[in-house]
């Protein structure tokens, strides 16, 4: 099962026409992966992958849009684990709007990377092992 979370459309997230603005979705897509890693990690998620030794960059971010969202809209925005390599780790994100339809569509690949040398190191084992249990 995925983690589900709910984000409402603010007017600051909406263009004049009171849709949302292209490159808000991006926010919604990181800020969804970072409440699924508190929850995968059991405590603020970002915290945690530091604590581990680890800054976490993107290396890639993806999104297909579906949907038109608009102001006061809530969606429920759907996270799970993707592909995981020997220095990186990847989520599937999907928003689906109140009827049910999809919204949007989002793949993100992060890579571990020292926060010392900031050369890529090995996914930490406690990382691999919680997203391990949502592999898609």
């Amino acid at each position: 099962m995925p983690f589900v979370t709910t984000r409402k459309i603010l007017f600051g997230d909406c263009d004049p026409a009171g849709i949302v603005y292209t490159p808000r979705i991006s926010y919604f897509v990181i800020e969804a992966i970072h409440e699924f890693l508190s929850h995968q990690l059991g405590g603020e998620g970002l915290r945690k992958l530091f604590a581990m030794g680890v800054m976490p960059p993107a290396r890639a971010l993806s999104i297909e849009f579906l949907a038109p969202m608009a102001w006061d809209d809530l969606i429920r925005v759907h996270v799970s684990s993707g592909p995981l390599g020997r220095t990186s780790f990847s989520f599937n994100v999907e928003g689906v709007g109140a009827s049910g339809e999809s919204c949007f569509r989002a793949s993100m690949t992060q890579v571990c990377v020292c926060s010392d040398s900031k050369q890529p190191v090995d996914l930490p084992e406690a990382l691999r092992r919680a997203l391990s249990s949502t592999t898609d």
